[in-house]
């Protein structure tokens, strides 16, 4: 009788820690939060959108009002085009609205930040977000960092007569 109450233990753990697994999963690839929610398609260009994703979050003021549903190369100007959808219930924002790229939390997940404008009309289905600032990446911030120091040392070792 021990052996079975202690198998069934073992079993209901099993499935716990089987649940909390596909729990966490889902929030990593933000399949949790998926809705159905037609809204509209807005695009943006991007010149650098290192480490963005489809299905990353659209966000305003922090909250998330859309997805991004499919990343696409201009070869004629060489930018990333970048199509969101926002929800339906967010049909009011201003269409001189900008787009930022930014990173969030410790995973290092990029994400869509747009900020309103004061155009009194509002985006609607195909149009573009014609203000855009590109992704930080720390290599490129790290690179221009140790260039400078390397010139401002030069520059000193030429001035000291070295």
């Amino acid at each position: 009788m021990t052996i079975r109450l202690t198998e069934i233990w073992v079993g209901i753990f099993i499935a716990a820690g089987l649940a909390a697994l596909l729990m966490l999963a889902m929030k990593v690839s933000n399949l949790s939060t998926y809705n159905q929610d037609k809204g509209y398609e807005v695009t943006a260009r991007f010149e650098d959108i290192s480490g963005l994703k489809v299905r990353s979050p659209v966000t305003m003021a922090g909250v998330t009002i859309g997805r991004v549903t499919n990343i696409g190369f201009d070869k004629n100007t060489f930018e990333a085009v970048v199509t969101m959808r926002v929800e339906s219930q967010y049909n009011t924002l201003p269409k001189d609205s900008s787009a930022s790229i930014y990173t969030a939390g410790l995973l290092g997940e990029k994400y869509v930040g747009l900020s309103p404008g004061g155009d009194e009309k509002s985006l609607q289905q195909g149009d573009r977000i014609k203000l855009t600032q590109d992704s930080m990446v720390l290599e490129k911030l790290i690179g221009q960092f140790v260039s400078r120091m390397m010139n401002n040392d030069s520059s000193k070792d030429k001035s000291s007569g070295k």
